[in-house]
């Protein structure tokens, strides 16, 4: 099944406004997503007005129910989130807004609000399963590498890539495949395994420098393998 399969059809916005399932004050809950590493990265509230402002301008705007207001995210931090999908749920009372966001999502100066965790007595066990994935790393990774995109912390290698730009870089990702190449010339796997390391370390920073998702490369690559299977 294809990632747009059993999806319904995009309702235009007067449409949608009459679909939701606004609350006895007006409100539906809005869950906001890293459209790029998937990432929860906050929740706040919607009205009609603000759903109708997020659509025209392409950036979020809530209800803020202490406040009594409208509120633009990002208009007072810089901190705006580009929104690049609107869904809602199977009971239309609850919006999911996927983003680009330009910085912090919490007022914390946190990436993500969900920084908090609670112990469960099946953490140990979800714990073990996930490492039993092979390529969770790179999901977390992703995670990582967005969250020092958006927190920028003072003294990280990541913060200082994202701060020097494209070109900086651009020469690490070169830097990084000619020493992959030297290790693979030399069979020094310890070195290739290193290097490679190095790699996809730095090519995982200009995805996100990018605004490409990791998903993105894993469509292409299951693309291709369904052209080549089909010949």
């Amino acid at each position: 099944m294809s990632a747009d399969q059993g999806k319904a059809a995009a309702l235009p916005l007067t449409q949608a406004l009459d679909e939701i399932r606004w609350d006895e004050q007006g409100l539906a809950p809005a869950v906001v997503q890293d459209a790029a590493s998937k990432d929860v990265l906050m929740m706040a509230y919607m009205n009609k007005e603000s759903l109708r402002r997020t659509v025209e301008t392409g950036e979020a705007w809530f209800w803020s129910r202490s406040r009594a207001e409208l509120w633009h995210k990002g208009a007072t931090s810089g901190h705006y989130q580009k929104v690049r999908s609107i869904r809602y749920d199977c009971d239309a009372d609850t919006l999911l807004l996927q983003v680009q966001p330009l910085g912090p999502a919490c007022h914390n100066g946190t990436y993500s609000c969900f920084t908090g965790a609670i112990a469960t007595q099946e953490g140990q066990a979800a714990s073990g399963a996930a490492s039993s994935d092979r390529f969770a790393i790179l999901s977390e990774l992703e995670s990582v590498i967005a969250q020092r995109d958006a927190e920028r912390p003072t003294g990280a290698y990541t913060t200082y890539l994202f701060e020097q730009g494209i070109d900086k870089i651009l020469k690490k990702v070169g830097e990084e495949t000619a020493e992959v190449i030297i290790a693979a010339k030399n069979r020094n796997n310890d070195e290739l395994r290193y290097e490679a390391s190095d790699l996809i370390f730095h090519l995982f920073v200009l995805l996100r420098e990018s605004k490409l998702p990791l998903d993105d490369l894993m469509r292409e690559l299951e693309s291709r393998h369904v052209k080549k299977q089909n010949r």
